[in-house]
């Protein structure tokens, strides 16, 4: 590859980004010649066995970074050890989620914080440390969301609170941001099911309920945040549900 199409690839960075679907959205990105910025928190060997396998593909084409999402007050200092090319970036996707059952007798503010932290805190807060770059390269950032943003799940109730905030950050945001950055939402249905053993009959409920009667693909998701970035020139303050038809449900 020249070097000035190496100097023009986009910068994307994804967080939680080691496994699951931040991790396909990854392969499928760099695959489209961008290069990646993945974020871990835990998953540290998984970050670093994706990072070997994008590098193997395409040389110096992906690096990885380990900080807990939670610990805002050390964005700057965690985020500063990156090289400048890393950190200017075109794409920020705010994938990173936590995900789990919150009965209302039994939930704590621990739940509630950990929940909305980082489901909504911390895409509010990386998107303003990003901004100046993203307004530099005129750039994008897709927060993945839930179609349970709009459709709350049983004894979910803060998680759906707080990507309901999600949504709504994503569209003031692209007021806030705009004309430069573009700000959208992914909003997955039945992708990947958390691995949560006693709603399984409750994945297949969702499954039956859509339009297509089947589960989606991670490719499903990531496909769309290729086009948000590549083809969507025009496209802002939007949440693309990618649900089979979930949402015509009753």
């Amino acid at each position: 590859m020249n070097q000035y199409n190496e100097k023009n690839r986009k910068i994307v960075l994804i967080t939680g980004a080691a496994k699951r679907l931040g991790k396909e959205t990854a392969i499928k990105l760099h695959s489209l010649n961008m290069d990646i910025v993945v974020h871990c928190n835990n998953s540290t060997n998984d970050a670093y066995n994706l990072v070997a396998e994008l590098n193997k593909k395409r040389q110096d084409s992906a690096i990885s970074i380990n900080f807990n999402l939670r610990d805002f007050s050390n964005y700057d200092q965690e985020l500063s050890k990156l090289d400048k090319k890393w950190l200017d970036i075109d794409v920020l996707i705010n994938n990173a989620s936590t995900f789990y059952p919150t009965n209302i007798d039994a939930t704590t503010t621990d739940d509630w914080d950990d929940l909305h932290d980082v489901n909504l805190k911390a895409p509010f807060f990386l998107s303003k440390f990003f901004y100046g770059s993203l307004k530099e390269k005129r750039g994008c950032i897709i927060n993945i969301i839930d179609i349970h943003a709009d459709r709350p799940l049983e004894d979910f109730p803060v998680y759906s609170m707080a990507k309901a905030g999600l949504k709504m950050l994503t569209k003031s945001l692209a007021i806030e941001f705009g004309p430069e950055v573009r700000v959208n939402g992914v909003s997955p249905g039945s992708i990947m099911w958390p691995e949560i053993e006693e709603y399984e009959s409750q994945h297949q409920e969702i499954i039956d309920s859509t339009a297509l009667k089947r589960q989606g693909d991670t490719n499903d998701i990531a496909n769309t945040c290729a086009f948000l970035i590549n083809n969507a020139d025009y496209i802002t303050g939007q949440i693309i549900s990618v649900d089979g038809g979930r949402n015509l449900s009753r």
